[in-house]
């Protein structure tokens, strides 16, 4: 459900071994998809992954499980337009940026249909309509749910590298800070991450941003595991080329998600009493920009 980069391409994995799966997104990415399949473009393969694709919502009618993609901006009206049409029993799977999106979807599901967040780690971009191009990464971590294991099974057999974790809050938080680090700033300066670290100052501004995010994640209790500060460096060695979510949405004249970033950060530290003055200058500047380009 929302299948942009991201749903385009574990989608097209999991057709690849063999699923059975519908591509639900704009009608430019659904005509070309039904007229030539999805083409999944990596570094070593480059194919036409043949698969159904609908605009309408109820194309998740009988699915086992519905990979819900859809902007962090967007997910109380999709998990609307999703309710009346899931099967009994159905996993919905949130692989979002952001760390409430399972929550506000439960909210509105209810417990009728049991939902588990995931924490995506891929560098992908839409090519142009029905074409995919990955450019780094690919694992996935999930909650644990009655379908988990099956799924984990699936997925890894499909190649995504699948774990079950009981921290999936602090891991989507550990994204969390990976995205607030460079979002923004590759949006505002429409600039790869490769070419961001290498202009004086960012991996200042960088650290700062890691260091009040961290200061608000234990102010709120969250435990973050792994080394963060490793893994923030990491992210500017192993994906130089890539482009953040954000600066691919300000570049079409999207919404981004900002809000659901540093603007979250923000928020949480209001609330827990941390000072996050540099998420908020960046998360403001983002939103400056947006609003520049209504």
């Amino acid at each position: 459900m929302g299948a942009g980069a991201v749903g385009c391409y574990f989608g097209a994995l999991l057709a690849r071994a063999g699923h059975a799966v519908t591509l639900i997104g704009r009608p430019a990415h659904v005509e070309a998809i039904r007229a030539n399949g999805l083409r999944l473009q990596t570094a070593t393969l480059d194919e036409q992954v043949p698969m159904a694709a609908d605009t309408d919502p109820a194309a998740v009618r009988g699915a086992d499980v519905v990979m819900f993609c859809v902007k962090s901006t967007d997910t109380e009206d999709a998990a609307r337009q999703i309710q009346p049409h899931l099967a009994p029993g159905a996993l919905v799977l949130t692989l979002q940026n952001g760390v409430d999106n399972d929550e506000r979807v439960r909210g509105v599901l209810g417990d009728a249909h049991p939902v588990a967040a995931a924490v995506v780690y891929v560098a992908t971009e839409m090519a142009g309509p029905g074409h995919v191009r990955h450019h780094g990464r690919g694992e996935l971590v999930i909650a644990p749910s009655p379908r988990s294991a099956t799924v984990a099974q699936q997925f890894s057999a499909a190649g995504i590298a699948t774990e079950i974790s009981d921290n999936v809050r602090g891991a989507l938080w550990a994204k969390l800070v990976l995205n607030c680090a460079y979002n923004a700033i590759s949006a505002i300066a429409q600039q790869p991450y490769g070419r961001l670290v290498q202009t004086p100052g960012v991996a200042d501004v960088i650290a700062d941003v890691v260091a009040e995010c961290l200061a608000v994640a234990e102010a709120d209790g969250i435990q973050i595991p792994g080394d963060v500060g490793a893994a923030v460096n990491r992210i500017a060695a192993t994906m130089p080329g890539q482009m953040s979510s954000t600066a691919q949405d300000l570049a079409r004249g999207k919404p981004s998600e900002i809000d659901h970033l540093n603007g979250y950060v923000v928020a949480r530290g209001k609330a827990v009493g941390v000072a996050t003055p540099v998420n908020r200058a960046l998360w403001v500047l983002v939103k400056v920009i947006e609003t520049k380009r209504d």
